[in-house]
């Protein structure tokens, strides 16, 4: 008994009151909980799927091998170093340009030079067709990319020099074409020229995604006699002698080629140089975006939780003004009413936050699995803390700022009144 003749209930009493008042009525609670749960599990899975692809992107960046410095034509636009300055500019890699980076006086780290050219093209063995992706590419790709031959073997530099119309495809471009026949040795017909079939990439070459439904032929014969006659490239790979040499061979492959291009104003460059660092943080900087971004909409049902716990717990009150009525006339101070429906707004709140991580967490596992089962590709399952502790906390936060309005409405009530109410 305090001096008034009112007995303070212990904080544990009132929780205890708040938990049996949520169990006297599951139905209801578990709809009221039900927004809550739903806003943290989209939460949960838009964040951990969106750091399961970054690790896997991550992870196929470096396997591209942290020596290898990539030349695209077009210059950097704004902050985006993933962007290019147009299409004429697209042409802004030529045979002159390998040249003069093959050059050892020019470029003296550089153990490697690749280009590579894209397209797509329609491939047809007797009556099979497919439309699959084209790179043309040096012989140096297979070395770069860390690509294995299941069947037959790779082209060479003696092939890339003589325009040879051979080609290395994929094993669903091979399943496609020639079924359960073996492939090595067969001339497929693209653009009107037959390309004899010299290798069939493994199954295990994840350093480059789309492998296995790709054709790869000399970038020379690519140029010459499938994509038009062009003499420009989509990509240069420079590979350096060691990983510590990478920076200085940046700055010699901008010096090369701006004599090469008559630049003398750095801004005006018409190329792109990025090293896999590089890469890593454009990565990194779009995938944080685009998931906060994500985050932020799948906040708003979160938002709309709140609202329907708020709501729910006025009701509450208006139907329990006789037991509040009771409880203060034996006692219980506007406090313990007070913190009695606070508790009830914050265990609704919290704990359909926990049931939202945990449901959350599976549908993320199950979609990870699906897309590896689909796709063939590994795709790591990746726990966000970070979505955990955003659940957790912004539940916890919804039940105190929502809960609060119907507490005190609860807790100002007359004993007097609340006993007359019917």
């Amino acid at each position: 008994m305090n001096k008034s003749g009112q007995s303070h209930a212990s904080v544990s009493d009132v929780l205890g009151m708040a938990t049996g008042a949520l169990l006297g009525n599951k139905i209801r609670s578990a709809l009221t909980a039900l927004g809550i749960i739903i806003g943290v599990a989209a939460i949960i899975i838009v964040m951990s799927i969106g750091n399961a692809a970054q690790a896997l992107i991550l992870q196929e960046v470096q396997s591209f091998g942290a020596r290898n410095v990539f030349i695209s034509p077009g210059r950097i636009q704004g902050n985006n170093p993933m962007s290019a300055a147009g299409a004429v500019l697209n042409q802004s890699l030529k045979q002159n340009d390998i040249d003069q980076l093959e050059d050892p006086n020019n470029v003296p780290d550089a153990v490697l030079v690749n280009p590579s050219v894209e397209g797509s093209v329609s491939a047809t063995y007797g009556d099979q067709t497919v439309i699959e992706t084209l790179l043309g590419s040096g012989a140096h790709v297979f070395d770069i990319y860390n690509l294995t031959i299941a069947q037959g073997s790779a082209f060479t530099k003696t092939d890339v020099d003589s325009y040879a119309r051979a080609a290395v495809i994929g094993k669903n471009v091979a399943k496609d074409l020639f079924g359960a026949n073996d492939p090595i040795g067969k001339k497929i017909a693209m653009k009107g020229q037959k390309f004899s079939v010299v290798g069939v990439f493994s199954s295990s070459n994840a350093a480059m995604i789309g492998i296995d439904d790709m054709i790869v032929v000399p970038y020379t014969s690519a140029q010459e006699y499938l994509l038009g006659g062009i003499h420009y490239f989509n990509e240069v790979v420079v590979q350096a002698r060691t990983v510590e040499a990478v920076p200085g061979m940046v700055r010699d492959i901008q010096t090369t080629l701006r004599a090469d291009h008559n630049i003398t104003d750095p801004s005006k460059d018409d190329f792109t140089i990025q090293t896999q660092e590089d890469i890593m943080r454009s990565i990194d900087t779009v995938f944080v975006s685009l998931t906060a971004f994500l985050t932020l909409v799948a906040a708003i049902s979160l938002l709309v939780g709140g609202v329907g716990v708020m709501n729910i717990m006025l009701v509450s009150v208006t139907e329990r003004t006789r037991e509040i009525g009771l409880r203060k006339a034996l006692g219980a101070t506007s406090g313990n009413i007070l913190l009695q429906f606070l508790f009830e707004a914050l265990l609704l709140s919290i704990g359909g936050g926990i049931i939202g991580i945990v449901g959350g967490l599976g549908v993320t596992a199950l979609a990870v699995a699906v897309a590896t089962k689909a796709t063939g590709i590994v795709f790591p399952f990746v726990v966000s803390w970070m979505g955990i502790g955003l659940g957790v906390g912004v539940s916890a936060a919804i039940g105190l700022t929502f809960g609060v309005f119907p507490a005190r409405n609860a807790a100002q009530k007359s004993p007097v009144e609340a006993l007359r109410y019917e």
